[in-house]
């Protein structure tokens, strides 16, 4: 079969079995389609034809082209997801890709915003509806650590305001629970009043808990635009993954479960943590309820 071929195969099973989004879809498909015209300036036709030597040599290639050793090592780890893959499939019977490195990479720490920073950003001015669905975002992105796609991809019904918690379908189609702060709960019941006022005739049946005019649910770009928009206007800087970031950095500074942390975040594996240790929920809102700081009872 021809390397063009076992990419395409490869590709519809992170569609179909995998369930991986269309993003992540993507970006293995951008970093294989790379191996892939690099082996065909090689005269290699077939994935069986691939070497030890000729990956090491791609990935020299990359280097010396000036992508990051991140990036580097981003490609290699959707090289070695699609060796094993073929591997699986019986058309390899090693995955050679396992014997190559990559180049240390070092991971630049996230700018955080501080607890004030943030008491500051999301303070609404007015009763317009949009302003109380933007609050309602970044509240909720603050209050639970979702992801972009996470919270963009929120139904009405994924959220329980009464048992204060969200339902969420992270990567890999891993469903978790998290909870919700009574900062996030307040803003969420506000938005919901403006709700129905975006609705069109058409739209009235849209499930989406977050929508534009006309009803439409709202996309990855128009909620990072909203944030930045409204960062701005305050004399800020802020997106989705600064809010995600401030919400574990906050938590983990507060209760010192990392684990807890890790769970909460949705993540199977993270650089701090070696060994995944799963957490029930009730031990998850408990932490949460005593060290967040938008989830501790009292004034505010």
């Amino acid at each position: 079969m021809s390397l063009g071929a076992s990419l395409t195969r490869f590709i519809a099973h992170l569609e179909n079995e995998r369930r991986l989004s269309p993003l992540t879809r993507q970006a293995y498909q951008r970093d294989l389609e790379r191996l892939h015209g690099f082996c065909q300036g090689q005269d290699i036709k077939a994935a069986a034809a691939i070497s030890a030597q000729t990956l090491r040599q791609f990935m020299a290639a990359q280097h010396r082209s000036g992508l990051s050793a991140q990036t580097l090592h981003r490609q290699l780890s959707a090289i070695r997801t699609f060796l094993d893959y073929l591997v699986r499939e019986g058309e390899l019977t090693a995955n050679l890709a396992r014997g190559v490195q990559a180049p240390k990479t070092t991971r630049p720490l996230p700018e955080v915003l501080g607890v004030d920073q943030l008491g500051l950003l999301m303070t609404a001015h007015s009763d317009d509806p949009l302003e109380r669905r933007d609050l309602a975002i970044m509240e909720l992105f603050y209050s639970s650590g979702l992801r972009l796609a996470e919270l963009a991809a929120l139904d009405l019904t994924d959220v329980d305001l009464c048992a204060a918690r969200v339902r969420v379908m992270g990567k890999g189609r891993r469903a978790r629970e998290a909870p919700l702060g009574r900062f996030a709960i307040k803003a969420i019941r506000q938005w919901l009043q403006h709700r129905e006022a975006l609705l069109t005739p058409e739209s009235r049946s849209q499930s989406a808990l977050f929508i534009g005019r006309g009803g439409r649910r709202l996309s990855h770009r128009a909620i990072q635009q909203r944030i930045s928009r409204w960062a701005q206007a305050r004399g800020q800087t802020a997106h989705p993954h600064m809010l995600r970031h401030a919400f574990a950095s906050h938590l983990l500074e507060s209760s010192g479960d990392l684990r807890a942390v890790q769970e909460l975040l949705g993540h199977a594996d993270i650089s701090t943590t070696q060994i995944y240790t799963h957490l029930d929920y009730q031990h998850l809102a408990k932490v949460y309820d005593q060290t967040h700081p938008r989830a501790r009872k009292g004034k505010g």
